[in-house]
C-alpha cells in the first residue's frame, strides 16, 4: 500500500459524458422506476383482492413482486439523484450498505424462483396432494427461509468487504456500487473475496439453478400427457412465464458477476449494469401479466368493477 492514498469516498461513473443527456436519462429512468412500482403493486393488488388468486403460487409471485420493488429501490433512487446533481460521490460505508441490500434482494429472488419451481412441480405432478403439501404454514416457512438464506449470503460478502481498503486513484466503472467493481479498485488482497464470489456463486448459483430447472423435466412430461388442450395451454403459460423470468435473471446476473471479475473490458462497460439492476425488475411484472391467463382474467375483472363503479357514480 505504499504511495497509495486510502479513500473513504468513491466516485461512480456517469451513464453518459454528455451533459445534454442527463435530463433525458433522468426522465427515462424515473419513468421506468415508476412503471416498475406500478406493475409490481398492481400484481400485489390483484393477489390481495381477487379470491381466485389466493393460492400458494400467487403468494410466491407476490413475494417476488415485493423483492423486485426492493431490488430496484436499492439502486435507482441513488442513480436519479446523481443524474440531477452530477455529484456521483458515495462514502465507502454507504457503498457497502448498498451492496448488502442489492445482493440480499438478488439472492432472495433466486431462492424464490427455485421455490416457485417446486410449487409448480407439486401442482402439476402431484395435484391431489398439492394442498396437503403446500399449506399456508409451509409457504410462510419457505419464504422465511428464503429471506434468511438471502441475508446470510449477502452478509458473508459484505463482511469481507469491510476488511478491504480502497485507493483514490481508481473510480467505480458503474453507476451503482457493485461487488465486482468494488473488488477491482481495492488496494488490499482480494483473493479471499474473489474466491468466495466464485465458490458461493457456483455452489449456491448452480445448486439453486439445478433445483429450479430439474423439476421441469417431470413437469413437461406431465403436461404433454394432459388430454385437454385448454388445461395444457394454461399449464404451459404459467410455466413459460416462470422460465422466462428465471432465464432473464440468471443470464444478466451471471454475466455481471462472473464476466466482470474475469474480464476487465466487460467490467468497464457501465451500461451492462442497467440490464440486471433496472430492466429485470421492470420486465418481470410485464412477463407474468402477459403470459399468465389467470392474472389477465383477474385484471379484466378488476377493470370491469372500476368501470361499473364509475358508471354508477356518473349516473348519480
Amino acid at each position: 500500500m505504499e504511495n497509495q492514498t486510502v479513500m473513504y469516498e468513491l466516485v461512480l461513473s456517469a451513464l453518459s459524458d454528455l451533459p445534454s443527456l442527463q435530463l433525458p436519462l433522468f426522465l427515462l429512468f424515473l419513468l421506468i422506476y415508476i412503471l416498475t412500482f406500478i406493475g409490481n403493486l398492481l400484481i400485489l393488488f390483484l393477489i390481495f383482492t381477487d379470491s381466485h388468486l389466493h393460492t400458494p403460487m400467487y403468494f410466491f409471485l407476490g413475494t417476488l413482486a415485493c423483492l423486485d420493488m426492493g431490488y430496484s429501490s436499492v439502486t435507482v433512487p441513488r442513480m436519479l439523484f446523481d443524474l440531477l446533481t452530477n455529484r456521483r460521490i458515495i462514502s465507502v460505508p454507504a457503498c457497502i450498505a448498498q451492496i448488502f441490500f442489492f445482493v440480499y434482494f438478488a439472492a432472495s429472488e433466486i431462492f424464490v424462483l427455485a421455490v416457485m419451481s417446486y410449487d409448480r412441480y407439486i401442482a402439476i405432478c402431484r395435484p391431489l396432494h398439492y394442498m396437503q403439501i403446500m399449506t399456508w404454514k409451509a409457504c410462510a416457512q419457505l419464504v422465511l427461509a428464503v429471506f434468511g438464506f438471502g441475508a446470510l449470503y449477502s452478509l458473508v460478502h459484505t463482511l469481507l468487504l469491510t476488511k478491504l481498503t480502497f485507493c483514490r486513484t481508481n473510480a467505480l466503472q458503474s453507476f451503482l456500487c457493485d461487488l465486482p467493481q468494488l473488488l477491482r479498485i481495492s488496494c488490499s488482497d482480494t483473493f479471499i473475496n474473489v474466491l468466495f464470489v466464485f465458490l458461493l456463486g457456483i455452489l449456491c448459483g448452480l445448486g439453486i439453478l439445478g433445483v429450479t430447472f430439474y423439476p421441469y423435466i417431470p413437469i413437461i412430461t406431465t403436461i404433454l400427457k394432459i388430454p385437454s388442450n385448454q388445461m395444457r395451454s394454461k399449464a404451459f403459460s404459467t410455466c413459460s412465464s416462470h422460465l422466462t423470468v428465471v432465464f432473464l435473471f440468471y443470464v444478466t446476473i451471471s454475466f455481471n458477476y462472473f464476466c466482470s471479475i474475469a474480464n476487465e473490458s466487460f467490467a468497464k462497460n457501465t451500461k451492462a449494469s442497467i440490464y440486471y439492476a433496472i430492466l429485470t425488475p421492470f420486465l418481470n411484472p410485464l412477463i407474468y401479466s402477459l403470459r399468465n391467463q389467470e392474472l389477465k382474467a383477474s385484471l379484466s375483472r378488476a377493470l370491469k368493477m372500476v368501470f361499473t363503479l364509475l358508471e354508477k357514480l356518473g349516473e348519480k
